[in-house]
């Protein structure tokens, strides 16, 4: 590795220990209905967003849920402490298209119609409310 790569990449090396995230990788769902869910919650405070995943109908929520939890319980771990109540929030969540299953269904006379199966990825980055306000001043 030349100098220049490792000095960029302790950089980023650096900069990860302050933040908080968890990923979610090859989720077999569409992006599409992922972001409608990542959508409900992005911003929010901790507690009120497991709330709203808990009781939404969604599958998506469900899988949110448990990635926001994780997220959390990383954020405990390298602060050492648990989070107390209104601490944490939603800084950034977003949702990206993994890899598509590409399958045929069988159609009449003879055709075949393409089908695909889309999967996303998921990363959301969660953030203590005090640093939230230290960054707009």
């Amino acid at each position: 590795m030349g100098a220049r790569k490792r000095i960029s990449a302790e950089a980023k090396k650096e900069a990860r220990k302050s933040m908080y995230f968890a990923k979610l990788r090859n989720v077999p769902t569409s992006p599409r209905k992922m972001r409608l869910v990542a959508d409900m919650v992005r911003g929010m405070e901790v507690s009120r967003a497991l709330g709203v995943l808990q009781f939404s109908g969604k599958e998506a929520a469900a899988r949110i849920h448990k990635l926001l939890k994780s997220a959390i319980d990383n954020w405990e771990q390298k602060n050492e402490r648990k989070a107390e109540s209104g601490e944490l929030y939603i800084s950034k969540i977003y949702v990206d298209q993994a890899t598509t299953l590409k399958r045929l269904r069988p159609a009449p006379q003879g055709r075949g119609h393409r089908i695909r199966k889309r999967s996303n990825h998921v990363t959301l980055f969660v953030d203590a409310v005090s640093s939230k306000n230290d960054n707009q001043n």
